[in-house]
C-alpha cells in the first residue's frame, strides 16, 4: 500500500532541501516526502495525486513565494486535500499575517523560521499534527475488487470463493455502487460480462472459473511431483485430520480439494460444543488453524478435484479434474458431502439469485434489514439461524419435523429460543419460489395450509448427498451413496469377490485395498466436526498398518 504524503513548498532552492533533508529524516520511513518548488507547482502536483488515489498527509509551506504566497497556495489546497494538515514557514516580521491566516485559510500551525534544532521545534508539532491526521485516516482498499450484480450466481460463487480461501477482496454492486460503475468503465469491461475480478495490478479476469480465479490469487493448481506417500481427496475436518497426522508422522502427504478448505463446517459462523474451544470457534478458524497446522509438517494442497482412483498391488493412481495423475501408497476419500436439493419450482431457477444451499458467510452483510429463511432442522441450520439473525431484520428457521430436539443441540436450541428476531416453524416446507431476476417470495405449506410470504433469501440445509460418483465400481457404497468400509463391507456375513487380500479390511478401508475413508462420506458416520477429525487421525494410523505389510 503507498505511503501517505508530506508536501514540502518553498521557492528557495536551500531551504526547500533543507526542510526536506529534515523531514525524510524523522518520517521517511512511513511517508513519502515530496517537493514543489512554487504555490502553482504544489497544486499541480496535489492535483495529480489525487487523481491517482494518493493520500496527502500534511503541507509544508514557505509564506514567502512569487507568484503566489504560502497562504493562497494553503487555501486552494485544502480543496484539494481538506483532510490534510497545513503548515505555513514564515520569517519573524510575518508573524502576524500567519495569525490571521490561521482563520481566515484555516491553517493549522505557522512555524518560524529557522525551526533549529528540529528535534525541539520542528519535530514535536509535526508529530501532533500527523497523529491527528492518522486518527481519521481510512486507508484506502488497495485489494482485489469483485464486481457484479448481487442476484447472480457466478457472482456469488466468486465471493464465497475466495471467502472461503481467506482472500481479502471487497464487492461492488454495479446496480447500487457509482464506483462499480466508474471501475467497469476504467477497465473497459461492458456490464453484460460481469462478474469480473479487478486486481491492484490493473488486470482483471472476467466471469473467471474456479481454477482461472484460483491460480490468480496465488493458489496452487498444480501438484509439486508425482508420486506421494499419501494422496487425500477432500480437505474439510477429516481430510486436514488426515493430512496433520500423515506430515507429522513422515508421510510425503497431498490433499486435493476443489474449493476451499473446511468442508461444510469451513462454513459454519459459530461452533460452540468443539472440545477446547469453551467460547466457541467459527468454522474458518478452525479449517484456517488446520490447514496452517498441516502446511508447516510438509503437506502439499493444491486446488483440484478428484475424478477417479484406480490401482492394484502396493501403488493407487489418483486422477484430477485437470487430467494429471499422481500415484501413491495409500489414499483417502473424505469428500464429505452436499446439502440435497429440494425440487420445488423456482429453487433451481433462482439458485444463487436469493436462494442458497449452505451458510454463505459472503453473501451475510447483504442480508441487513431483510426477511431471511433457513430451511433445515440440524445444527448447520441453527447455526447459520444465530448467525445471520445478528444482521437480518427476520430469520425464520422451516422444519419439516416437529421439533428440533431430535436433529439440534440442546444449547443451540436454547440460543435459538432466546433470540427475539428467530421464529422456528415446524411442520413446514417450501412449495415454490417466487421471482424473476431474484427471490421475491416464498409459497410456503404449514400446518395451517399454504402461503405465500415476502422474502429476499432462503439458506437450504436439506440432508446430506455423498460426493461419490467419481468412484470406481470396485469402491463398494450403500443405496444412498455413502462409502462402505471394515466390517460394513461383509454382505450376509461375505466379503465381496472383488476382495483379493488374505485378512480382514482394516478399520476404515474401502473395498479397495489401501484406499481408506473417514468423514461424513463414510457410511455410518456421525456428522458432527470432531467425529470427522478423529476419524481422519484414526486413518492414517489405519495406513501405516497397511504399509507395514509391504
Amino acid at each position: 500500500m503507498a505511503r501517505p504524503i508530506i508536501l514540502a513548498v518553498d521557492d528557495d532552492a536551500s531551504v526547500l532541501e533543507a526542510v526536506v533533508q529534515d523531514l525524510r529524516r524523522k518520517y521517511g520511513q512511513n511517508y513519502r516526502i515530496l517537493r514543489a518548488g512554487s504555490g502553482q507547482a504544489a497544486l499541480d502536483t496535489c492535483a495529480q495525486l489525487k487523481e491517482r488515489g494518493d493520500a496527502v498527509a500534511l503541507i509544508v509551506s514557505d509564506q514567502r513565494m512569487p507568484g503566489m504566497a504560502g497562504v493562497e497556495l494553503l487555501e486552494r489546497a485544502q480543496k484539494v486535500y481538506p483532510e490534510a494538515r497545513r503548515v505555513l514557514l514564515t520569517a519573524y516580521a510575518d508573524t502576524e499575517a500567519a495569525i490571521r491566516a490561521i482563520n481566515t485559510a484555516r491553517i493549522h500551525y505557522y512555524l518560524t523560521k529557522p525551526w533549529d534544532p528540529p528535534e525541539e521545534r520542528l519535530y514535536p508539532v509535526l508529530d501532533d499534527l500527523l497523529e491527528d491526521w492518522n486518527q481519521g485516516y481510512k486507508a484506502p482498499f488497495e485489494g482485489i475488487r469483485v464486481v457484479g450484480p448481487r442476484y447472480s450466481l457466478r457472482d456469488y460463487q466468486v465471493r464465497n470463493f475466495l471467502s472461503r480461501n481467506q482472500v481479502p477482496y471487497v464487492w461492488l454492486d454495479p446496480e447500487h455502487d457509482d464506483q462499480a460503475v466508474e471501475l467497469l468503465g476504467k477497465f473497459g469491461i461492458d456490464d453484460s460480462k460481469l462478474p469480473v475480478v479487478l486486481f491492484p495490478d490493473g488486470t482483471a479476469l472476467v466471469q473467471p472459473g474456479d481454477g482461472e480465479l484460483a491460480e490468480r490469487v496465488g493458489l496452487r493448481t498444480q501438484a509439486k511431483k508425482d508420486f506421494y506417500d499419501l494422496v487425500v481427496a477432500g480437505a474439510g475436518l477429516a481430510g486436514l485430520a488426515a493430512a496433520v497426522y500423515g506430515a507429522s508422522e513422515g508421510l510425503k502427504t497431498l490433499v486435493l480439494e476443489p474449493e476451499a478448505p473446511g468442508g461444510q463446517a469451513g462454513s459454519s459462523s459459530r461452533i460452540e460444543n468443539y472440545l477446547g474451544f469453551p467460547r466457541g470457534v467459527s468454522g474458518e478458524r478452525l479449517a484456517r488453524d488446520a490447514f496452517d497446522q498441516a502446511r508447516k509438517f510438509g503437506a502439499e494442497f493444491i486446488t483440484q478435484r478428484a475424478t477417479s482412483i484406480e490401482g492394484e498391488g502396493q501403488y493407487r493412481q489418483v486422477r484430477m479434474a485437470n487430467g494429471a495423475e499422481i500415484s501413491c501408497r495409500v489414499s483417502l476419500i473424505a469428500v464429505g458431502v452436499c446439502y440435497r436439493k429440494i425440487e420445488a419450482p423456482g429453487i433451481g431457477r433462482l439458485t444463487g439469485m436469493g436462494v442458497y444451499y449452505g451458510a454463505s458467510l459472503a453473501e451475510a452483510q447483504s442480508c441487513r434489514d431483510e426477511i431471511v429463511f433457513i430451511v433445515g432442522g440440524a445444527n448447520s441450520a441453527g447455526q447459520a439461524a444465530m448467525h445471520f439473525s445478528r444482521v437480518a431484520k427476520q430469520v425464520t428457521m422451516l422444519v419439516r419435523g416437529d421439533s428440533l430436539e431430535r436433529s439440534m443441540s440442546k444449547y443451540l436450541i436454547d440460543q435459538i429460543a432466546g433470540t427475539s428476531n428467530i421464529t422456528v416453524e415446524t411442520g413446514s416446507e417450501i412449495v415454490e419460489a417466487i421471482g424473476e431476476q431474484h427471490l421475491e417470495s416464498l409459497k410456503i405449506r404449514t400446518p395451517k395450509g399454504e402461503e405465500v410470504r415476502p422474502a429476499s433469501s432462503v439458506f437450504l440445509f436439506i440432508g446430506a448427498a455423498p460426493q461419490t460418483d467419481w468412484l470406481p465400481k470396485m469402491v463398494m457404497r450403500d443405496p444412498n451413496g455413502f462409502v462402505l468400509s471394515g466390517r460394513d463391507l461383509r454382505v450376509e456375513g461375505q466379503l465381496p469377490r472383488t476382495w483379493k487380500e488374505d485378512r480382514e479390511p482394516y478399520l476404515l478401508e474401502t473395498s479397495m485395498p489401501g484406499v481408506f475413508v473417514a468423514g461424513d462420506v463414510r457410511h455410518g458416520s456421525v456428522k458432527r466436526a470432531a467425529t470427522a477429525v478423529g476419524e481422519g487421525s484414526m486413518a492414517v494410523q489405519l495406513m501405516h498398518q497397511y504399509l507395514a505389510q509391504f
